[in-house]
């Protein structure tokens, strides 16, 4: 095998060196020099740098896309690749920011479905203009009909029915799943998942998820009307604590459990203020996503099969607090 500088080569001679007996440990100091190289903020291949752009749904300040943007940028620096990012929570804006990075002829595409019919003809134009396409996080049923390479994330529906059935485990009979977001499909298959699998009842309570007052005062109202209630389930992290608060506020003792993890969340699982997560690693989502499509570009290589690659769901609870608190307060859970 010839010598390479590239990630590729790096991870092939490790396998063989793994497979035939006698090898020198040349690839073992690849694989070492090519960690050093990412860990110092240098490329570990030389390969051209080409250009990635990202594009989310997010709106401003939420925590989540923080680690998704951590990943991304960490396999950037690895890959040699331009990284720009970019975010807005309307669907037509988000389309039209894929316009613009088709416009300045980028290499390859990274992008949410949050709202799939809004984003159709924006990645139709990218698949035309011969731009590779990855989705992540959102989007999964339509990812491969709307022509992108493969997705990247949990899916949703399996997500929610894991939830549904750690409240079965814990006992709970009547839940709210709270979604602050109207139109994602994602938060709409979290809750349906909830129901599917919840042998108690399930209501869903609608919240502006722009407002922190407005989504406390919505789930106090809620806990205030009924008693009964004995478990909030939120889609986002920056909402549990927010829920943790109406619960204080309703003088409920409803458990309040969430989908995603930070650092706020990590913390109120180890005092129990919080019941579980459910972690969907949104660090592998950014990070897998620019390494595939380097990996693309380089050697034409895809994953998935036509299926999702999945990153979660994952229930955590207050066991695992303390190791994933390290994590996320670096940033990368």
């Amino acid at each position: 095998m010839a010598r390479s500088g590239t990630w590729a080569g790096i991870a092939l001679a490790g396998v063989l060196c793994l497979s035939l007996a006698g090898c020198s440990g040349t690839g073992g100091k690849r694989a070492e020099d090519a960690r050093e190289a990412a860990a110092q903020g240098r490329a570990a291949v030389n390969t051209p740098r080409w250009t990635f752009a990202m594009i989310t749904h997010s709106g401003d300040g939420d925590t989540f896309w923080d680690i998704v943007q951590s990943g991304a940028k960490q396999a950037a620096v690895k890959d040699n690749i331009n990284f720009l990012y970019s975010h807005d929570d309307e669907a037509q804006q988000q389309a039209q920011l894929v316009d613009a990075a088709i416009d300045k002829r980028v290499d390859g595409i990274i992008v949410t479905l949050a709202k799939p019919d809004a984003m159709k003809a924006a990645l139709a134009r990218a698949r035309k203009a011969g731009i590779p396409v990855i989705t992540v996080n959102s989007g999964s049923a339509e990812s491969k009909a709307f022509g992108a390479l493969t997705h990247i994330g949990q899916d949703e529906t399996i997500a929610g029915e894991a939830v549904g059935e750690e409240l079965n485990r814990r006992g709970k009979k009547k839940a709210v799943c709270v979604l602050h977001e109207q139109g994602n499909v994602g938060h709409e298959q979290r809750c349906d998942g909830v129901a599917k699998t919840f042998t108690g009842t399930v209501s869903d309570l609608y919240v502006t998820g722009t407002s922190m007052p407005d989504v406390q005062s919505a789930i106090e109202a809620k806990l205030q009307a009924d008693p009964s209630i004995d478990a909030v389930v939120t889609l986002g992290a920056p909402y549990a604590d927010t829920a943790v608060k109406a619960r204080q506020g309703a003088g409920s003792k409803a458990e309040i459990d969430t989908f995603d993890l930070n650092a706020k969340v990590a913390a109120g699982l180890a005092d129990d203020s919080l019941g579980f997560a459910v972690d969907q690693q949104p660090y592998l989502q950014g990070y897998q996503a620019v390494d595939l499509l380097w990996l693309y570009k380089y050697n034409g290589d895809v994953l998935g099969g036509g299926r999702p690659v999945l990153t979660g769901p994952q229930i955590i609870t207050e066991d695992q607090a303390d190791e994933l608190a390290e994590y996320t307060e670096r940033g990368t859970r």
